[in-house]
């Protein structure tokens, strides 16, 4: 598989057999992308979807289908093609990749505040696990688990428990688009993580992993 990052919360997942797109925000460049099989987003904050920027991108994307969580669906309803709704425990067949849909909820921010849809995707059974902005965790081995490592819903020994609790070979730091000092925060996450799984990727460039 090879991952690229994209900025924030955004990632290309090569399967070999599928190009993913998941979680293109505001933060994030992925404009001159092209051979897409799907774009997914896990929910609708501007970090995650940006909307505008989207339209575009489906355009040049004419075979790309759009996965959307619930909350998403009516934000979506005007590009230029229907979204497919994902919805907890369902398996979709996307390109030569198989995606399934995990979770319920975003990660509660504070306190009573609501929540909103959250969907995670879980890439060919455990390759690739990416879980918004959620600490979902499958019943399966995760290989690649993509990290929030910044967030105002998110203490950093969260993250720690998080990488604990998948256990994944290769635990891949994202979230950090309005952080000021991301290399610090991914540093702690490693320091205190298992040793040798935290690995930092360069923004933009595609990573065998």
């Amino acid at each position: 598989m090879e991952l690229t990052h994209l900025g924030h919360a955004c990632f290309l997942v090569d399967t070999g057999a599928a190009r993913l797109l998941i979680d293109p925000g505001v933060h994030s460049r992925f404009e001159e992308l092209r051979g897409l099989d799907a774009v997914l987003v896990t929910h609708q904050h501007a970090d995650h979807v940006d909307v505008e920027r989207l339209r575009p991108l489906l355009e040049a994307n004419p075979g790309a289908a759009l996965v959307v969580d619930p909350d998403t669906a009516t934000a979506v309803a005007g590009l230029p093609r229907p979204a497919v709704v994902a919805r907890p425990g369902e398996r979709l067949a996307l390109g030569g990749a198989t995606v399934e849909v995990l979770g319920d909820l975003h990660a509660d921010v504070y306190a009573d505040v609501p929540g909103c849809t959250n969907a995670a995707y879980l890439v060919d059974g455990g390759a690739f696990l990416h879980p918004g902005d959620s600490f979902v965790a499958p019943e399966v081995s995760v290989d690649v688990l993509a990290v929030p490592i910044d967030a105002p819903w998110l203490k950093l020994a969260e993250a720690v428990d998080y990488v604990r609790a998948v256990g994944p070979r290769v635990a891949v730091p994202m979230h950090e688009g309005e952080t000021t000092d991301p290399a610090k925060l991914a540093g702690m996450l490693a320091a205190f993580s298992p040793e040798g799984v935290v690995r930092r990727l360069a923004i933009g460039e595609p990573a065998a992993l």
